[in-house]
């Protein structure tokens, strides 16, 4: 893979990770970071997914595939194992097969999940016709429209939550960073090793003007009609991250070997630490003090995906043995027919 599109994934698992660590730090403030992390993730996914030839069973059953075994089996631990409060108050019991879609289908107990598996869907036929991919930014722009229309006439801004990732309109966003992935991958080489001076700067400036915009909006209820000028900062500062980086490519390269390994073995493990730290963070955060609390729950964090990784991967061999071996059956019957 690209190495640069390594490095935005575990930037966007630290990010995303860092606003769940709330009660961690001795300001709250420093817990931040969420959406920005979030829309990284979705921008890489779009960038990773680009370039598809595939028919659709196909291609979504693999997502698929790669989701929901760690997440049924990490639902089925906290929920039943350890029976933690997050689960065990947010339905008492199982009732009928809607409540069991709930947890385990869609949208799940968490929202990137909800999210990714109903953005592939779109983001499919972008990814497989030419006609389509080169249109992105007529597409983003299309997309950024419905959602203005959405906005003027039906959000209530009476206050801010522009930004709350488990409203269903945050999509709008998750699916524009898609969009823009996919763009920087069509376009690369307008894009990777070409640096400029001034990247670093507009990208700094973008940051402090979203988490300023961001403080700004949810401090002052006067200014919460024009909160969606925060979401066009965000995507703003998404395509320099993205442009940043990417100019950077082949001196990300260069660097350390440990270093490009530990940044490779978090990305790799993106979605596990996604799906195990909430419950480590709320189960250990009122037993230690910072900055103690930060290295157990991190490390906690680490080896709990850790595990949950190698078990899916153990799962996924399993499967491709087993479908190896029930094929030579098939084929050997077939030839002796």
């Amino acid at each position: 893979m690209i190495f640069f599109i390594v490095i935005l994934r575990a930037l966007a698992t630290c990010l995303i990770t860092n606003s769940h660590y709330v009660g961690v730090y001795p300001s709250d403030i420093i817990a931040n970071g969420g959406l920005l992390g979030d829309v990284i993730f979705f921008a890489v996914s779009g960038y990773c997914l680009a370039k598809n030839n595939k028919s659709f069973p196909r291609w979504y059953g693999k997502r698929l595939w790669r989701i929901y075994p760690a997440v049924i089996l990490i639902t089925v631990f906290y929920f039943y194992i350890i029976k933690h409060d997050l689960f065990v108050l947010r339905k008492q019991h199982i009732h009928g097969f809607e409540e069991f879609a709930w947890w385990y289908i869609h949208p799940t107990f968490y929202h990137f999940v909800a999210s990714i598996i109903l953005l592939y869907v779109p983001y499919y036929f972008v990814s497989r016709y030419e006609f389509l991919r080169k249109r992105i930014p007529l597409l983003a722009t299309a997309v950024a429209v419905i959602f203005l229309g959405y906005y003027l006439i039906f959000y209530d801004k009476t206050h801010y939550h522009i930004d709350a990732i488990n409203e269903w309109q945050i999509r709008f966003l998750f699916f524009e960073s898609m969009l823009l992935g996919g763009y920087f991958r069509y376009n690369d080489d307008k894009f990777r090793n070409k640096f400029h001076w001034s990247l670093p700067l507009i990208t700094a400036a973008l940051f402090v003007g979203y988490f300023a915009s961001k403080m700004l909006f949810s401090r002052y209820a006067w200014l919460a009609p024009a909160q969606i000028v925060n979401q066009f900062i965000i995507f703003a500062l998404l395509f320099f991250v993205f442009w940043l980086f990417a100019s950077l490519d082949e001196k990300l390269e260069k660097l350390p070997k440990p270093i490009k390994a530990c940044l490779g073995y978090l990305a790799s493990i993106t979605l596990e630490i996604y799906l195990v730290q909430q419950v480590i963070v709320n189960s250990l955060v009122p037993h230690f003090k910072f900055p103690i609390n930060w290295v157990v729950i991190t490390a906690s964090i680490l080896a709990a995906a850790t595990v949950l990784h190698c078990v899916c991967k153990l799962i996924y061999w399993s499967v491709d043995k087993l479908i190896e071996i029930l094929k030579s059956k098939f084929v050997k019957k077939e030839e002796t027919a």
